[in-house]
């Protein structure tokens, strides 16, 4: 069982930045960001791959936000730049199960564990 809990989010203007932050419980092979605003489907952001710094993104990433770990502390990272109000939106940290083939997958389906989510605002 793997538990998240997410923090980090808030309201910032177009062009700020903000880092979430997610701590695990247990361990995962794969751990990824996702999204959902209202209205919208969820939609993956980013992933990692525990351990390595193999990192993949959603096409809307656009070089924007970098997914980070530190191990040491069972903690996943968010630093999001350049946000958009497109960008606004309920943020998910979630891990696939242990010994999960990582897959580079953004699809929610692929991921057991999620948090509770953190909300970012973002205004023009």
């Amino acid at each position: 069982q793997v538990q998240l809990v997410e923090s980090g989010g808030g309201s910032v203007q177009a062009g700020g930045s903000l880092r979430l932050s997610c701590v695990g419980s247990g361990y995962s092979n794969c751990w990824g960001w996702f999204r959902q605003a209202p209205g919208k489907a969820r939609e993956g952001v980013a992933g990692i791959y525990s351990g390595t710094p193999h990192t993949y993104y959603g096409d809307f990433v656009k070089g924007r936000f970098t997914i980070s770990q530190d191990n040491a502390k069972n903690t996943v990272y968010l630093q999001m730049t350049r946000l958009e109000p497109e960008d606004t939106a309920t943020y998910y940290c979630a891990a696939q199960r242990p010994g999960a083939r990582c897959a580079d997958s953004l699809s929610d389906f692929t991921y057991h564990y999620w948090g509770q989510g953190t909300q970012v605002t973002v205004s023009s």
